[in-house]
């Protein structure tokens, strides 16, 4: 079972994600998402908001978005990316089975296999019905999942050199798969480096949990959604095909 401590996102792996995927990054779901969206004049939330690379630029598109994270790590990054532009959203720091909201929103959003962080198949379920009530009637739930993700297993190392010099290293180790669980855990070790001496080490536990296709859906009806719309390759209405690293799933209240 995965312990408290996996997917927690501390200093170190909030600044590599910052490093790795600053504001303006894509992998093709934020200009995916803006097309979703187009139109939508109602709040829209984001889950595990992280470092603010999504939430920034539906905001600087004229969006009303809030976001929450169970990282204060995450949070304080993203706070700050705000500032320095000029924005000032509501962020909370909330965890997926107990946030709440004082307020309906149009759509909630997750990008970059965000859900499939949730290990527990239950507490999974628990949120989609979460979702669910945090929608206003005809409200859609927009996210995906990246199937390839869980699936890595080969040692690797990644270095990032920030402003000042300072050097931050990754050393992802051998993934563990379990196949009853559906989960992989990855063990996943950070290094904050300064003039060739470690400043600071941090071991994390990437869990992740992997869906069929079908399951998933069957999930989302059970929460109480309309059958959601399943596509393929950030192509909205193309169908999956096999070898399509995101597929992304848009269910409305009914």
């Amino acid at each position: 079972m995965p312990s408290n401590a996996d997917n927690r996102y501390g200093r170190l792996s909030a600044w590599a994600y910052d490093l790795d995927k600053p504001i303006g990054h894509s992998f093709g779901d934020v200009e995916f998402l803006l097309g979703r969206l187009a139109g939508c004049s109602g709040p829209i939330l984001e889950p595990a908001v992280g470092t603010g690379r999504v939430l920034i630029r539906l905001l600087e598109a004229g969006h009303d978005i809030e976001g929450f994270d169970g990282s204060s790590e995450m949070l304080e990054i993203c706070r700050r990316n705000c500032r320095a532009r000029g924005l000032s959203p509501r962020l909370s720091q909330m965890r997926w089975d107990a946030f709440q909201c004082d307020r309906r929103f149009a759509a909630i959003i997750m990008t970059a296999g965000t859900f499939m962080l949730i290990g527990e198949f239950e507490t999974a379920c628990a949120v989609l019905r979460r979702f669910y009530e945090h929608l206003a009637p005809g409200g859609r739930l927009i996210f995906d999942i990246s199937p390839d993700d869980c699936f890595t297993s080969d040692l690797s190392t990644r270095t990032w050199t920030s402003a000042d010099g300072d050097v931050l290293t990754l050393q992802e180790n051998k993934t563990e798969l379990d196949y009853v669980m559906q989960r992989s855990m990855t063990p996943m070790r950070y290094e904050h480096w300064r003039g060739g001496k470690l400043v600071e080490s941090e071991l994390e536990i990437l869990t992740m949990r992997w869906w069929g296709m079908h399951e998933l859906a069957m999930a989302l009806t059970s929460a109480g959604f309309a059958a959601p719309v399943i596509s393929g390759g950030f192509q909205h209405g193309r169908a999956p095909r096999s070898g399509d690293n995101v597929i992304s799933f848009e269910a409305e209240r009914r």
